[in-house]
């Protein structure tokens, strides 16, 4: 019988790195279906018409971070919510969307009639420069992408202290 020295599975291995050039890259590929899986189907349950029992956490919607020189821009797109849907907060450095998604759907027709009902809450944290002023940070909805504009704490100055001799 043939022993395979190459590992497989999702089990960490205790070969040094030089014998397991990819057992780095495995895990994180690993580690995008899991996540995947668990945000696909979440997503599904949430807004396809499945039956669920409660509220449903949904799949964190998709954001854009970018950077300039006076500010952070922060675009996530929320489709079919409103500014009463989303909730921002920001505490610690640490700016947090939240919001929730309902989808009512009503048919009627001669021998039927269906009303279905789906929901789902998200949140979405970020972390923002030390020193943000919270009361520059400036949010606003259109069609459906939130875009956040926060602006960069002024850099601090450095105070050179004149030593004097005793």
């Amino acid at each position: 019988m043939v022993k395979s020295f190459i590992p497989v599975g999702r089990e960490p291995s205790n070969l040094p790195a030089r014998f397991a050039p990819f057992a780095t890259l495995q895990q994180e590929i690993d580690q995008l279906f899991d996540d995947f899986g668990r945000n696909f189907f979440d997503f599904g349950r949430g807004l396809s018409g499945l039956p669920s029992l409660g509220a449903t956490e949904i799949a964190a919607p998709r954001m854009n971070v970018a950077e300039t020189d006076r500010a952070v821009e922060i675009t996530a797109e929320l489709p079919g919510l409103e500014e009463k849907d989303v909730q921002i907060n920001f505490a610690d450095d640490i700016l947090t969307i939240r919001g929730e998604r309902k989808a009512e759907k009503e048919e009627k027709d001669k021998n039927y009639r269906l009303f279905e009902r789906s929901y789902g809450a998200f949140a979405r944290s970020l972390a923002l420069p030390p020193g943000t002023d919270p009361h520059k940070i400036k949010a606003s909805i259109d069609k459906g992408v939130l875009k956040v504009t926060v602006e960069k704490p002024e850099p601090k100055v450095a105070k050179k202290i004149e030593v004097k001799a005793a």
